[in-house]
């Protein structure tokens, strides 16, 4: 006689658990049926990502983290998928980019005017890999919720480099950035792609009186000219939400 195969716990049972939320409360705050939310956590029912979207806010994880839970950044499981953070041939006994809850920091060395110096990690978004430091960050979650208004996985720390936006920045500073921000709207401080593919922090300000929309790229650095390019041509990383200097 076949014996019943016993339930696998799913990312969801395992993203409450990192929030160390009861049941009953995340029931509450999600609407989802207490008999519901069970089968989805116990694996009775086969999870997509529209079954887990009543949960992302509440958790503060995407559908798509609870979904491979353990196979993506910022998640349990003890490791991270190749495709996302991925190590140089011949490293051995050294940490696979930062560890679960930090929050990456970006290692370009192209913050704020060239330069690369190449790192061990990379973070891949879309078709860009971009150096990570074997360390992360970790902010209170009060301070990511009630200050920066977003979560901690859609952060990035980023390590400026150069003087084009003196004295707003000056090099070595490091800023928080909200990757999920990638419009230019409000205007001010945003990492972007620049001309040889390495992310610098400009001044963005939407030019709303042409036909077809243009922004104007500033360096708070007079020395620095200012230039405009169409919308569509601007890959925004994120926003600049604070920085993080030394005095």
């Amino acid at each position: 006689m076949a014996r019943k195969q016993k339930p696998t716990k799913t990312g969801l049972f395992y993203a409450r658990e990192a929030r160390h939320m009861s049941r009953t409360e995340l029931v509450k705050r999600s609407g989802v049926s207490k008999q519901q939310l069970s089968r989805l956590e116990n694996g009775q029912i086969r999870l997509r990502l529209d079954h887990l979207k009543p949960f992302a806010a509440v958790l503060g994880y995407t559908p798509e983290q609870m979904l491979l839970w353990g196979r993506y950044p910022g998640t349990g499981g003890g490791h991270i998928e190749s495709s996302d953070v991925l190590r140089e041939e011949g490293a051995h006994e050294e940490p696979l980019g930062p560890a679960i809850g930090q929050v990456p920091e970006l290692d370009t060395r192209a913050g704020l005017g060239g330069g690369g110096v190449p790192a061990r990690e990379v973070r891949k978004d879309g078709k860009h890999a971009d150096p990570v430091k074997s360390e992360g960050w970790v902010f209170p979650g009060s301070f990511v919720r009630e200050q920066l208004h977003t979560s901690t996985q859609r952060l990035l720390v980023l390590d400026t480099n150069g003087d084009s936006m003196t004295p707003t920045l000056m090099s070595g500073d490091r800023v928080i950035i909200d990757t999920g921000h990638k419009t230019p709207s409000p205007d001010g401080l945003y990492a972007i792609r620049d001309a040889f593919e390495g992310i610098v922090v400009k001044r963005l300000q939407v030019m709303r009186a042409a036909d077809k929309p243009r922004v104007r790229i500033i360096s708070d650095n007079p020395n620095h000219a200012a230039e405009e390019v169409p919308l569509k041509e601007l890959e925004i990383v994120g926003k600049v939400l604070c920085g993080l200097k030394l005095f």
